[in-house]
């Protein structure tokens, strides 16, 4: 079942920036028709928390809170290089245990590694801080330059990338449709793959060079039915193929291919859930040279065939 409620876990110096994109990813929207989320902010005690900022934080629920969630959420705090709590350990154990989803924003997954939560596991946090996380905690595999990792019930993220995750658990668990619209809300891209990189360590030139790529990206979006070759997009952006793939990569972090299968298979979730329309129509309409080949990428995607995936996330 979809969560519903979510806890966020707030530690000393929490980062007021990982509390805002919850609160705004995960913020009131009934009256556009989405789903509503029951969002508590949690500590090792109700009362006051400082923020990285020296702002107060009035913080009213306790650790207890954190054993009715769907979802409980380490935010990331001024000291995260220290032991955490053993309350607070404790408390996202046992969440895990008894079937919430864990995740972890920036370096609260330094969190989630002391509890044991990332033993064995993939994981990432902010690329400045992973070398520490990975020679701290060694049996956690501590990938640097991913957006988020996504381990079924233990999801980590980067920093800016935080937006991302929250998106991503709002895909997967509520379907495309309802993280598209809150994307939407939001003015932020829909869905970046959990692999794309989290900077990009070469500067980005400005200019015609970036205004002419957008509107290239905008075409392709728009004409996702087209079997578009990489040679039709660099000449629409007036580069050679070689510049094109470079330019391409440097400002989305992913391949021309990766990318337009990317939003190829997130139309065809939307298309799932929202209409009617047969796997074949499907195909056709999103550049799939058949439904034989939609399937097969979709089950990589998403691990269900498409008729599952659309069965799950029907609107009744």
């Amino acid at each position: 079942m979809a969560f519903v409620s979510i806890a966020v876990y707030a530690p000393p110096g929490v980062a007021a920036f990982g509390l805002g994109l919850v609160a705004e990813v995960f913020g009131d929207r009934r009256h556009l028709g989405l789903p509503g989320f029951d969002v508590s902010v949690c500590a090792d005690a109700p009362g006051p928390v400082r923020t990285d900022l020296g702002l107060p934080l009035h913080v009213e629920w306790g650790l207890d809170r954190l054993s009715g969630a769907d979802l409980v959420f380490a935010l990331p705090g001024n000291d995260f290089r220290d032991p955490p709590s053993a309350a607070s350990l404790d408390a996202f154990r046992a969440a895990h245990a008894r079937g919430a989803i864990v995740a972890s924003h920036c370096v609260g997954a330094y969190l989630l590694a002391a509890a044991g939560l990332l033993d064995g596991r993939r994981a990432t946090t902010h690329w400045r801080f992973a070398a520490g996380l990975a020679a701290r905690y060694p049996s956690v595999t501590v990938d640097p330059d991913v957006l988020y990792v996504d381990e079924d019930r233990v999801v980590t993220g980067g920093a800016a990338a935080g937006v991302d995750l929250c998106l991503h658990l709002l895909r997967r668990e509520h379907g495309a449709a309802v993280a598209n619209a809150v994307a939407r809300d939001l003015v932020v891209p829909p869905h970046r793959d959990g692999g794309q990189a989290q900077y990009v360590a070469a500067p980005v030139a400005t200019g015609t060079d970036d205004e002419r790529l957008g509107a290239v990206l905008a075409w392709a979006r728009a004409n996702l039915h087209r079997r578009t070759t990489i040679d039709e997009l660099a000449g629409r952006a007036l580069t050679s193929r070689r510049t094109f793939i470079r330019r391409f990569r440097d400002v989305t972090g992913a391949t021309p291919h990766a990318w337009l299968l990317t939003q190829r298979l997130n139309q065809v979730e939307e298309l799932l859930e929202v209409t009617d329309l047969s796997i074949e129509e499907i195909a056709h309409r999103t550049g799939f040279s058949s439904a034989a080949v939609l399937r097969e990428q979709f089950v990589r995607r998403r691990g269900v065939p498409p008729r599952d995936y659309r069965r799950t996330f029907v609107r009744g």
